[in-house]
């Protein structure tokens, strides 16, 4: 029984990751914190040169 437990969670732990690989992502991609910081800075200064003209 105990084998048999075994081997029966380990075929529905990759079903589950395989469905979940196969399912949409939702999620929005990751942006670092430094990435973050100059695309703050490119929108300030592109605010900046818009009211300015």
């Amino acid at each position: 029984m105990n084998r048999r437990k075994k081997i029966k969670q380990l075929l529905q732990a990759h079903a589950k990751k395989a469905s979940a690989k196969l399912a949409p992502q939702n999620k929005p991609k990751y942006i670092s914190k430094a990435d973050r910081l100059k695309l703050a800075e490119q929108a300030g200064v592109d605010a900046s040169t818009s009211t300015e003209g």
